[in-house]
């Protein structure tokens, strides 16, 4: 069942705010930067444990270590395949609402997460731009979780820095958010 956009964020607003805009990421299975590193690190990887686990077959392994084996293996699979499925599936359940007050993002795969961010106290707003989609960064952004954005690993969430990620119309919003910081409504 395909929730509304603005039926979900305006469950989150408090009496008297008003919402401004409210949007969803790009929806379906894309590459980003990184994985330009992480497609051939995980060819690699899956290939050296697909050798692994065959070499163990062949020498009768013990449980335990061959149980090792799979689970490396597992994770190879998971960087080469499996991560494009679970980014995919938590942008299906990603909300973006702006009030003139905060940011507003409600996620999350099996449970909900909404992160309120107060536009008069967010140090950084950054506009990433590719043709009319693009990206708003909220506050300083951490190297190594930008590097591994889409490569969802289970207890990540919390590393990454909060973002309107690849929305229509970015600029328009990225006005929106300057305004509503310096107090224009």
């Amino acid at each position: 069942m395909e929730l509304d956009t603005q039926q979900v964020i305006r469950e989150q607003l408090s009496a008297g705010e008003r919402l401004l805009w409210s949007g969803r990421p790009k929806q379906g299975i894309f590459f980003r930067s990184s994985d330009f590193f992480m497609i051939p690190f995980s060819l690699f990887w899956t290939g050296m444990m697909v050798f692994v686990v065959m070499s163990s077959r062949k020498a009768g392994t013990a449980f335990p270590f061959a149980g090792m084996d799979m689970l490396f293996l597992a994770m190879g699979l998971y960087m080469l395949v499996g991560r494009f499925f679970v980014d995919k599936a938590q942008r299906t359940k990603t909300y973006y609402g702006l009030t003139e007050q905060r940011a507003i993002i409600v996620s999350g795969i099996f449970r909900r997460s909404v992160k309120s961010l107060n536009l008069r106290s967010v140090s950084d707003a950054t506009l990433t731009e590719n043709g009319r989609e693009g990206t708003i960064t909220f506050g300083p952004t951490n190297q190594m979780a930008a590097w591994a954005q889409g490569m969802p690993w289970p207890g990540m969430s919390q590393n990454q820095v909060p973002m309107f990620e690849r929305i229509e119309n970015a600029k328009s919003v990225y006005e929106m958010i300057r305004k509503a910081q310096a107090g224009d409504r």
